[in-house]
């Protein structure tokens, strides 16, 4: 498996297929290469694109370096672009978005931008629910507790308590509970829940920001506001969809918007 190194000399593993111009694809919380919505993704947009996939810091073939700061991941996605050419597209969802716009605003590099449900609060939150997540996930990592993390994870973006007991017995538990600590990450990366103004302010690439049309309304604001914020771009609905997205239904999207 190829890695390349990022400036703090953490090993970022990735994959790469297809044939075309260049795309990352960039994860949220608690999924990589080997467990998330990317693979099936680039299986639809290899024809199109040289297509990325990689694990970020802390996950997967990826080693880590603590301490986590959101400037040493942000250099892991650079070392990626660096290494696909120097620019490259980059499509990334759910907390994922929040790395890919850190990125694109430390500077050039980032041609055209994709963000699917980049889970903010929108403009009405006044943070008091992230604090609350944040001092509680805090705790529980500083006590080893990472199955109760997961566990407070799932809960906090809205997966059934019921349906969270079900699943500590299951299978993939044990790979979830490895990867616990980068919920700190993504976690960092989000701030205080609100869309960073001041940051998107600085993206200068072309931004196309999507929802679901089945998505809570919060979401969906939260995209909408999450556009409002950036200067140069648009947001548009995918009816019948989740945050849990179809590739089938957001390939032919990102393929248009991207120019292939």
């Amino acid at each position: 498996m190829p890695k390349v190194t990022s400036a703090d000399g953490t090993a970022i593993a990735y994959e790469r297929d297809g044939d075309g111009p260049p795309l990352i694809l960039v994860d949220g919380a608690m999924c990589h290469r080997g467990g998330g919505p990317m693979r099936p993704l680039a299986a639809r947009l290899r024809h199109a694109f040289t297509v990325h996939l990689y694990d970020r810091r802390g996950r997967g073939e990826s080693t880590d370096t603590p301490p986590y700061a959101v400037a040493r991941e942000v250099e892991d996605l650079r070392a990626l672009i660096a290494e696909a050419g120097g620019a490259a597209h980059v499509h990334a969802i759910s907390s994922g978005a929040a790395l890919a716009l850190a990125t694109a605003a430390s500077g050039p590099g980032v041609v055209r931008l994709a963000l699917y449900e980049p889970p903010f609060t929108g403009e009405d939150g006044d943070g008091r629910r992230s604090r609350e997540y944040t001092e509680r996930l805090t705790e529980l990592l500083a006590a080893g507790r990472r199955g109760d993390a997961v566990a407070l994870f799932m809960t906090h973006v809205g997966i059934p308590p019921q349906a969270v007991a079900g699943m500590r017995g299951g299978p993939g538990w044990p790979a979830m509970e490895s990867i616990a600590p980068t919920l700190a990450y993504d976690d960092a990366l989000l701030g205080d829940g609100r869309v960073p103004r001041d940051l998107a302010s600085k993206v200068t690439a072309p931004t196309l920001v999507l929802s679901g049309g089945a998505s809570p309304d919060g979401m969906r604001k939260a995209a909408r506001d999450t556009a409002d914020a950036l200067p140069h771009a648009e947001h548009r609905t995918l009816d019948g969809q989740t945050h849990d997205v179809s590739p089938d239904a957001l390939a032919p999207v990102l393929t248009a918007f991207f120019g292939a």
